[in-house]
């Protein structure tokens, strides 16, 4: 098949999974094409079954804001029409399956029918997609989609609690990870990070206050005023010097290593010995799930989509969101001995393998089959 895929080429998990999807539908035989403003950071070699076109947007002082949705509907328009595209596979509902429909919508005029397959996957929905100025757009949006998928059945339920949508129309598709990327063996530089004695507790997001980046920084304290320890984190964004002053506030900055964005996730990840996650919200939490691959226990919370990839009690533990006291607590439970920690490294991995890439990329290849042949999806 001849897939585009529009994204957005960023660190954030919609752009990564849209990647890795695309990468591996490529390994299988599929031709790939990515439609967005620049190259996704997770897209670190082209091969001969992946394109990149990238999206212009002209300035224009008539503007105030740039058309990005036009020049993105206009863009695929030429895709669609120059390389003879299969089907068209949207993450984020806004802008892009808005600017999907209105590509097809185009085409149509020229005798061209393409199916469209929007992925839902968090912000999108809980965020800007309820905001009554753009829920119009995000509901003509979904309903429009040949097929919908949701990372999460918790970001389902959300969606149709608050758009007018079908139940029948959304099917859940969890997020995936490449299970061979926990067996593979990094360079594990763990003496550069910290000293034999002390374990290491990573956090990795983009430092939005959804993370709930202060919660991390005083879970952290409270385990290392029982266990030495160092903290390394993952990631940029705007609580970053809000983190880095509580850190001096508590008297722990030098306990405390601020990576900012990174490419070397995996080996990072290699010698950390608990994840932190404890977030006011997550549709899936892909990062926990690339944490556990390594074998890294995870502390999070129980919101969204996390009980659905963190099993309780067995690759880590689950609290309320705000109960840093729990959180820090069940932390200490995993980390004070040796022979715990082994078993919950154990299973961590034990639980990533339930989301498998070779497990869930054939679920997107039955979709896309099905749209092609105009088959509507029936629970």
């Amino acid at each position: 098949m001849k897939i585009a895929v529009v994204c957005y080429p960023t660190y954030g998990g919609s752009g990564v999974v849209a990647t890795e999807l695309g990468i591996v539908l490529a390994k299988k035989g599929h031709e790939i094409h990515f439609v967005t403003y620049s190259q996704p950071v997770r897209l670190d070699m082209l091969n001969e079954n992946i394109r990149f076109h990238e999206v212009e947007v002209q300035e224009y002082p008539l503007f105030h804001y740039q058309p990005y949705e036009l020049a993105l509907s206009s863009k695929l328009v030429g895709v669609i029409k120059k390389h003879k595209i299969d089907v068209l596979h949207v993450h984020y509902a806004i802008p892009h399956a808005y600017a999907g429909h209105m590509a097809q919508q185009m085409l149509v005029q020229q005798g061209i029918h393409i199916p469209m397959v929007t992925t839902l996957h968090g912000t999108d929905i809980t965020l800007v997609g309820n905001n009554p100025h753009y829920k119009p757009a995000v509901t003509f949006s979904i309903n429009q989609s040949n097929a919908v998928t949701s990372v999460s059945k918790s970001l389902k339920d959300d969606t149709l609690r608050l758009f007018d949508i079908e139940e029948n129309k959304i099917e859940v598709v969890p997020n995936f990870i490449d299970i061979s990327k926990g067996q593979a063996s990094p360079e594990c530089r763990r003496h550069i990070m910290a000293l034999p004695e002390e374990k290491i507790i990573t956090h990795i997001s983009n430092f939005r206050p959804v993370k709930r980046i202060e919660d991390v920084i005083l879970i952290f304290e409270k385990i290392l005023n029982k266990i030495p320890a160092k903290l390394i984190m993952v990631g940029d964004g705007p609580l970053q010097n809000t983190a880095r002053m509580l850190c001096k506030k508590l008297g722990i900055y030098d306990k405390v290593i601020f990576m900012g964005n990174s490419n070397e996730i995996d080996k990072i990840l290699c010698f950390s010995d608990l994840f932190l996650l404890p977030s006011e919200r997550e549709s899936f939490g892909l990062a926990a799930l690339e944490a556990m691959i390594h074998g890294v226990p995870v502390i999070s919370s129980n919101s969204g989509g996390i009980p659905e990839v963190n099993k309780h009690g067995f690759s880590g533990f689950l609290s309320e969101v705000g109960n840093i006291e729990e959180m820090a607590d069940n932390g200490i439970s995993i980390l004070k001995s040796e022979e715990t920690l082994r078993n919950y490294k154990k299973n961590a991995k034990i639980q990533a393998t339930n989301f498998d890439v070779s497990a869930i990329v054939p679920i997107y290849e039955k979709i896309y089959e099905r749209v092609i042949q105009n088959i509507p999806f029936l629970n």
